[in-house]
């Protein structure tokens, strides 16, 4: 299958952009910086036409390494709960208000009333709570997405939100709809966009935005997703069963199931892919426990010295301060780093054995909610680089361990482009 299809992630700091062919093949990357966000107490803003302007820049820079017209489809993934409102015009009523504004007064509490459990609108940063902000606007038509916002820009047909980018403001993914209770809530569906599946056909590339990035008017866009859910596609994981786990400065684990999990008490939702559904959790454990012990040069050089066949015996859960999400749920639980040995090595060894108990019980508890049997995992960060961690987790875990297809979240985003061409990459 000829030419290539474009991902975008839009992050918080900057866009990425990929160029990837119907082999899985990454032709070339281009990237743009975005302007700080613009912080007020607990209030996190920053203004649309940045991204815009954003996405423009990362894709010139892509073009400088592959030739654009052979482009043939247009997906991307943005920051999961950031919104905006607009006019029927999709001109901008206000900055963009960020996933992780909390200025949202006692709106929580309201929406603990009236949502269900499971439903991943509660909290501080509810994007349902930043909505009701905006209903008295003058001229207000919509509330969208970061991502819907690209989209309408780009050239798709309707105000189209995608399942992934609306789970947070309400959206019922088993259901497949806005439920009763956002309108009880004072939220009306009208305000509301249409939500499709991930990789849906949205539209084609208008004249006006293909010129401003340089690619060809009238080729596919499609429903892209959120940024968390673009990198567990970059792991190129499809199966039932298998896992991506992110060793960063946190370890992030996902799974693919045939069944949706839902356990907010872990912060674990589940955002659906089709047919199948995404479930996952994030531990406080991770390279943020070992910057703060180790520097770079004595990591890899005690890394180097780790006798992995002779456990330590020391039964550590290794978080860098106190609070613990998943895959245990304990607000006070504290870090566990004693006793420390004389031995620096013995030491380090002590915290990858606990990153792998982690990643091991994380798994174990996806397993215990109703998730598959893990039958395989991929992995990417900082973390993966590291030999005895790798050897650590594969003792632990005991299944195939392969690294990602790629840590880039635009190249997720690219399978979800070619998706809406009929194509699905093969990458096992």
């Amino acid at each position: 299958m000829h030419g290539f299809v474009l991902g975008f992630d839009v992050g918080t700091s900057g866009v990425r952009a990929l160029a990837v062919d119907a082999r899985g093949q990454i032709l070339g990357a281009g990237s743009a910086k975005l302007p700080p966000t613009l912080v007020t107490g607990t209030r996190r803003e920053q203004h649309p036409d940045d991204w815009w302007y954003g996405l423009q820049a990362a894709c010139r820079a892509l073009g400088k390494q592959v030739d654009l017209s052979q482009a043939r489809a247009v997906a991307l993934d943005a920051t999961s709960g950031t919104i905006l409102p607009v006019d029927e015009s999709s001109n901008p009523l206000a900055a963009g208000r960020m996933y992780d504004d909390a200025d949202t007064g006692d709106l929580a509490g309201r929406i603990a009333q009236l949502a269900p459990q499971e439903s991943a609108a509660h909290g501080a940063t509810s994007p349902a709570a930043r909505a009701l902000g905006w209903l008295d606007l003058p001229n207000l038509h919509c509330i969208l997405h970061q991502a819907d916002w690209l989209n309408r820009k780009l050239g798709s047909d309707e105000f189209i939100a995608d399942e992934n980018n609306a789970l947070k403001t309400g959206y019922d993914p088993v259901a497949r709809a806005w439920p009763a209770w956002l309108e009880s809530l004072g939220l009306p569906y009208l305000r509301l966009p249409k939500v499709v599946p991930v990789g849906t056909p949205i539209g084609k590339i208008d004249a006006i935005a293909a010129s401003f990035l340089g690619i060809p008017a009238g080729i596919t866009l499609a429903a892209g997703t959120t940024d968390g859910c673009a990198s567990f596609l970059a792991s190129g994981a499809s199966r039932v069963g298998e896992g991506a786990s992110a060793l960063g400065s946190t370890i992030v684990l996902k799974l693919l199931s045939d069944r949706p999990i839902f356990a907010p008490q872990y912060g674990i939702y589940s955002h659906r892919l089709g047919d199948q559904w995404l479930a996952g959790g994030a531990s406080n454990c991770g390279g943020k426990t070992l910057a703060a012990l180790f520097s770079e040069a004595e990591l890899a050089a005690l890394s180097a010295t780790l006798d992995i066949t002779q456990p330590t015996g020391l039964d550590y859960y290794p978080l860098a301060t106190m609070g613990e999400r998943f895959p245990i749920a304990d607000a006070q639980l504290a870090p566990r780093l004693t006793p420390r040995p004389a031995d620096d090595a013995t030491f380090l060894q002590a915290i990858l054995e606990g990153f792998s108990a982690v990643e091991q019980l994380g798994y174990a508890r996806l397993a215990e909610l109703g998730g598959p049997k893990l039958v395989s995992v991929r992995h990417a960060g900082g973390g993966s680089r590291n030999p005895a961690w790798m050897k650590l987790r594969a003792q632990k875990l005991g299944v195939p361990l392969a690294a990602a297809w790629s840590d880039e979240a635009a190249a997720g985003t690219a399978r979800l482009a070619w998706r809406a061409l009929g194509h699905e990459l093969k990458l096992s």
